[in-house]
């Protein structure tokens, strides 16, 4: 099958921007992979998390207007961290001949790194956005470790993870190609 990849875009939306690490400068490295991935034919995906606070009409629960998805683009509504648990992710992905997701957004423990390592079980290739994930921002005094070595130990993992007939990339977005791998 020929290489095919797709752009997910997880969880960026105006109620999460406050408690985001680093906002402006991950919204800006997204946006600009999204140009890019637009520019060469590539399938935006942007997933939305429904629940928890953020629901449907309110202004926190919209998408922040950087990203916000084009006319006709797939938009993906969920409820749990895996961004393929009870959604349609899977199926619009098969439809559209992806092989490989690019994944980025917000938070990096949580619903990036379940969703990458779904992407991984059911079949697709992976890169991880090395500068185009966060996480959330840390209280003075916490068991947390610093939002900027939680973000460097889950790129570290990614560039080490061995999964079987698997092609795992950890990339900072002006790296990325999207042209044939």
């Amino acid at each position: 099958m020929p290489h095919a990849p797709a752009l997910l875009v997880i969880d960026m939306q105006n109620a999460l921007l406050p408690i985001m690490h680093r906002p402006a400068a991950t919204v800006a490295v997204i946006a600009d992979l999204r140009t890019r991935a637009r520019a060469a034919g590539v399938p935006v995906v942007t997933i939305q998390h429904h629940g928890g606070g953020l629901e449907p009409g309110t202004d926190g629960w919209r998408i922040v207007p950087e990203l916000d998805p084009a006319p006709g683009e797939p938009l993906i509504a969920k409820t749990t961290s895996d961004a393929f648990l009870r959604t349609d992710l899977a199926t619009v992905l098969g439809s559209l001949g992806v092989t490989e997701v690019l994944i980025t957004g917000f938070a990096t423990e949580n619903c990036v790194e379940t969703t990458a390592r779904q992407a991984l079980s059911r079949g697709f290739d992976l890169v991880l956005v090395a500068d185009g994930h966060t996480t959330s921002v840390r209280p003075a005094v916490s068991d947390f470790v610093p939002a900027e070595q939680s973000i460097a130990h889950h790129n570290e993992i990614y560039r080490h993870i061995d999964f079987p007939d698997r092609r795992v990339r950890v990339l900072p977005a002006d790296r990325v190609d999207f042209g044939p791998a």
